[in-house]
């Protein structure tokens, strides 16, 4: 089987007009491939991620496109999500697995730990995530993640890895050769000089040429 790297997408910490940001998301998705989107709201109310995910869920499910949620099992499986995605500090990997069921899915954040990563494939997780692997504005990042350990992961485990942090279309092809599955991205999307549509173009281009170098 040939290797693969696909975008993983995540929304901005905060949308202000969800009725733009749905236009929006519907030109990111149509301009190439996307394998899921996370929904990441941070410091908003219950109710608010509800009507997000109301909002968005049609636009994803109409582009194959996975609606993960961040942090929250139980709002994920409450609004009909395909999958959660939770913290060190959040619910355990367990405990996310218990409230999405078998078919939901989970990932979780493995920082630079391959300890962390394989306790999370032990559990159950669908995909670890490791990062950052470069200085990020979206969120702080704890720690600092180098290529060798997607290469690492790809070689001894099966279970998909996700890259993250502070990816853009300059550093995608770096982590599609060391052996990313995903790559999560985000103002590297939403604040392309060119607007996130071509974003997602650029990226796919990159990671078509990172995964040329794999061996």
């Amino acid at each position: 089987m040939s290797p693969s790297c696909r975008l993983y997408l995540i929304t901005p910490p905060r949308i202000a007009d969800l009725e733009a940001f749905a236009v929006l998301l519907e030109a990111t998705l149509s301009a190439g491939d996307v394998a899921a989107l996370q929904l990441r709201l941070k410091d908003v109310p219950d109710e608010e991620i509800g009507v997000a995910v109301a909002a968005l869920r049609p636009i994803t499910t109409a582009h194959d496109v996975a609606l993960i949620l961040n942090d929250r099992p139980d709002l994920a499986a409450r609004f009909g999500c395909d999958g959660v995605h939770v913290g060190q500090s959040d619910a355990s990997c367990k405990e996310a697995r218990r409230i999405m069921g078998k078919d939901g899915m989970v990932g979780v954040t493995c920082h630079d730990s391959r300890h962390l990563a394989m306790e999370a494939a032990e559990a159950g997780a669908d995909y670890v995530a490791f990062g950052a692997f470069f200085p990020t504005s979206t969120k702080e990042a704890p720690t600092r993640a180098e290529p060798e350990i997607l290469t690492i992961w790809q070689e001894v485990m099966e279970v998909p890895c996700v890259a993250i942090g502070g990816i853009t279309v300059e550093t995608a092809a770096e982590l599609a050769a060391a052996g990313a599955d995903f790559l999560a991205v985000s103002a590297g999307v939403w604040a392309y000089p060119k607007g996130p549509a071509a974003a997602v173009a650029a990226l796919n281009t990159e990671i078509e040429k990172g995964l040329a170098q794999r061996v």
